[in-house]
């Protein structure tokens, strides 16, 4: 959406729109940063891969950031994700040239932080940005996870892109908005695709099949084993879903 400024807002064209969420209600967007904690709050992994099949399914481009090294190591969690795919970078509160990495990746994008509440997503905007200023807040010791900060979706200019600082989740309520059908949930797991083809029946589900080139795979360390458990959940649970109750 265009629009021309004159003592108030006057729309004067309506773009394309390529891509929606829902909740965080954003759109247009190239890529999300996806931000998680080596601890405090200690990292959810399904919620991640599911997280990571939503952007997948929306052809959005996953960025993964984890941060809070030092207080516990994070090299399997990395391995995981970069095996996958993903671009993954790494962040030490003592460390600055992290965040000078994460640059590039930014630079002429217009990129959605997004993550649990509390894993630093505010923390790391006021790193690349000084003059942002954003409100952050610790991890509640009472409830294993960290307090709101962000209210709202924001969009900010950096790196020659706009980024937005969305509000914390505690749960994954909102990926009800985004059903994915279960027959296109393996071609939102990237680490899959070498193996799709060749599996004796072509609409194998890769769960019970014989000759499942997707599950050799994994017994073979081809592709993570808890990734491949979050695609069997994930495929449980569209096998559940009912068109009726979205409405």
């Amino acid at each position: 959406m265009e629009f021309t400024r004159v003592d108030g807002g006057v729309i004067t064209r309506i773009l394309p729109r390529k891509n929606l969420l829902i909740r965080p209600h954003m759109a247009n967007l190239d890529q999300i940063l996806f931000v998680v904690a080596a601890a405090d709050p200690a990292p959810n992994r399904f919620i991640l891969d599911q997280l990571l099949v939503v952007a997948e399914y929306l052809e959005i481009r996953p960025l993964l950031a984890v941060t809070k090294t030092d207080l516990a190591a994070a090299d399997e969690l990395t391995t995981v994700y970069r095996a996958a795919g993903y671009p993954v970078l790494t962040f030490d509160p003592l460390d600055p040239a992290p965040v000078d990495a994460l640059r590039p990746y930014l630079t002429g994008k217009i990129t959605a932080f997004t993550g649990n509440t509390g894993v630093g997503k505010s923390t790391l905007l006021n790193r690349l940005n000084t003059g942002l200023s954003l409100p952050t807040g610790e991890t509640s010791k009472k409830l294993g996870r960290g307090r709101h900060t962000t209210r709202h979706v924001e969009l900010f200019p950096l790196e020659g892109g706009m980024v937005a600082d969305t509000p914390g989740f505690s749960s994954v309520d909102f990926l009800s908005y985004q059903h994915i059908e279960k027959k296109l949930l393996a071609e939102c797991f990237p680490e899959f695709a070498p193996y799709l083809s060749r599996c004796r029946f072509p609409d194998c589900s890769h769960r019970q099949e014989p000759d499942c080139a997707v599950r050799q795979a994994v017994e073979a360390g081809k592709a993570a084993g808890s990734r491949y458990q979050s695609y069997l959940e994930m495929y449980r649970q569209a096998e559940q879903y009912k068109a009726w109750e979205d409405k």
